[in-house]
């Protein structure tokens, strides 16, 4: 499927589906783009309007910084442009972080959210350790030769999921971003996001892999302050979109269904 880029000016936006579909906006993680979402994207716009954006720092976007306020900034212009207002939200890792924020923000523009690969929260302990990771992320991927290595594992990665030879290439050639997996790092650490989730009153949903044992330590939390339930994709690890791309997006149409069969 090619995605549509006509309807708005945005830089580095995917457009698909009908558009009196239900919006969802798919909110990518560190070091990958938009295109991560292409198995969701092909499989979703049957139904709904799928709209992704490209994260500062990241393929379009490439030549920008990431930080938390231009990010959400630009959220919000895609919502408004792209998806009329409001949408469903769904944001794997730091794209997770994003719309947790955007949605205390803005929760009249937030038909619901699922936060994927978020659960932990970068306060106290888990400050220092987002400080720390990050720190020796940008410091290691300050070698060209340390950078050019994460990203052609990131590429194998990708090669061996069971992907699309079309879906395979199409995430590649957007590009992988090594350098931008430390930069968020200190732009989050000390940030209260449970709490930015506790303040949305509308449906959530935490998905996480099994095997990503970090985010599956504050699951519980994370989602009993929001009222939030919880799916745990298994069998995989952080990220679960890619690595069970049909199952992850049952889930994803499983619960923007329901919000319709609630309202």
């Amino acid at each position: 499927m090619t995605p549509s880029t006509a309807e708005t000016e945005i830089r580095g936006l995917d457009v698909a589906g009908p558009e009196d579909g239900r919006p969802i906006v798919f909110v990518h993680g560190a070091m990958f783009t938009r295109k991560m979402w292409a198995p969701q994207r092909d499989a979703l716009a049957d139904e709904f309007r799928v709209i992704a954006p490209d994260l500062p720092g990241h393929g379009e976007r490439a030549g920008e910084s990431f930080d938390l306020e231009p990010a959400i900034d630009l959220l919000d212009e895609v919502v408004d442009s792209a998806a009329g207002g409001r949408a469903v939200l769904v944001g794997l890792s730091l794209g997770g972080y994003v719309i947790a924020e955007y949605a205390n923000r803005f929760p009249e523009k937030v038909d619901g959210l699922v936060v994927v690969g978020s659960s932990a929260n970068p306060v106290r302990g888990m400050n220092l350790l987002t400080r720390i990771t990050g720190g020796l992320a940008r410091l290691a991927t300050r070698s060209d030769l340390v950078e050019r290595g994460v990203r052609r594992a990131g590429e194998r990665w990708v090669r061996n999921r069971d992907l699309s030879g079309e879906t395979e290439a199409e995430i590649i050639e957007s590009g992988i971003y090594p350098r931008e997996f430390g930069t968020p790092g200190p732009d989050l650490a000390g940030r209260n996001f449970r709490a930015a989730l506790a303040s949305f009153a509308g449906p959530a949903l935490i998905v996480n892999g099994e095997r990503d044992l970090m985010m599956r330590g504050g699951e519980d939390e994370h989602a009993s302050v929001g009222g939030a339930d919880v799916e745990i994709i298994e069998g995989v690890g952080h990220i679960c979109n890619l690595h069970r791309p049909e199952r992850f997006t049952e889930v994803v149409r499983e619960f923007v269904r329901g919000l319709d069969d609630d309202g």
